[in-house]
């Protein structure tokens, strides 16, 4: 007999029906009920995945091959877009460069993941995702990731410049401390592996902007995120879409 058949199945801890009342009253968002098997509680990584093994860590391996670019408190609004248009401007030029401006918004519930890539001599690449139920730092990682993997899966590319203005959500990618992203991180990592052992000149930097700059790749980017809903959210999990 199934044992979750009948009404004297054990409740998961987790399950809406374990909520007293008041509980149930102030608890803000949606409800997800574990025990419904379309929603139900699952592991976001396995702590023995080869990319958490100590002697195996990308941070060991490649410690030179990754870098992080921030807008620190030195250095004012003009200052920080004039770096990023001039590195950019040296980038663009080159087929084995790749730049790839990331952002995420969450609105009516739904959170939209989009990243664009720019390749020299070839078409902008827009990414877009669609997700209910998750955070918007979840959002932000997805869209770095999905970016990351638009890159790598293009030839010849040497290096790839992420810019995003959620820097600290790039920074958990190397982040070996348990935390609840590491689904996406592990994806990413493996293949940033891929990416660094392929050419020992292969290299990846994360170039912060702020909103607050209003810099014209991102500002394309976060006018397309906020602009692109999917007409059904209610029935709308990960639903990537692709324009080249």
């Amino acid at each position: 007999m199934d044992n979750y058949s009948g009404t004297h199945a054990k409740l998961s801890p987790y399950s809406i029906d374990s909520l007293t009342s008041c509980q149930k009253t102030i608890t803000k968002g949606y409800l997800i009920d574990s025990n419904n098997k379309l929603y139900g509680v699952f592991p976001a990584f396995s702590p023995f995945h080869p990319e958490f093994n100590l002697g195996s860590r990308i941070v060991n391996l490649f410690p030179d091959h990754f870098s992080f670019n921030l807008a620190g408190k030195e250095k004012n609004n003009k200052k920080c877009s004039q770096q990023l248009n001039e590195m950019t401007l040296q980038l663009s030029s080159s087929p084995y460069m790749a730049i790839v401006v990331t952002d995420a918004s969450v609105k009516k519930d739904i959170a939209t993941s989009i990243s664009h890539m720019h390749i020299c001599n070839h078409p902008l690449t827009k990414t877009v995702y669609h997700a209910v139920y998750v955070m918007s730092t979840e959002a932000e990682l997805f869209a770095i990731r999905c970016g990351i993997n638009q890159a790598c899966s293009k030839k010849d590319i040497s290096k790839i410049v992420v810019i995003t203005n959620s820097i600290h959500t790039a920074k958990k990618i190397f982040d070996s401390k348990s935390h609840p992203y590491q689904l996406h991180t592990t994806a990413i990592l493996q293949e940033l592996r891929w990416f660094f052992a392929k050419d020992q000149n292969n290299s990846i930097e994360f170039w912060e902007c702020l909103s607050c700059l209003k810099w014209r790749l991102h500002q394309a980017v976060d006018k397309h995120s906020k602009s692109s809903l999917p007409s059904s959210y209610f029935q709308v999990e990960y639903l990537g879409i692709i324009t080249k």
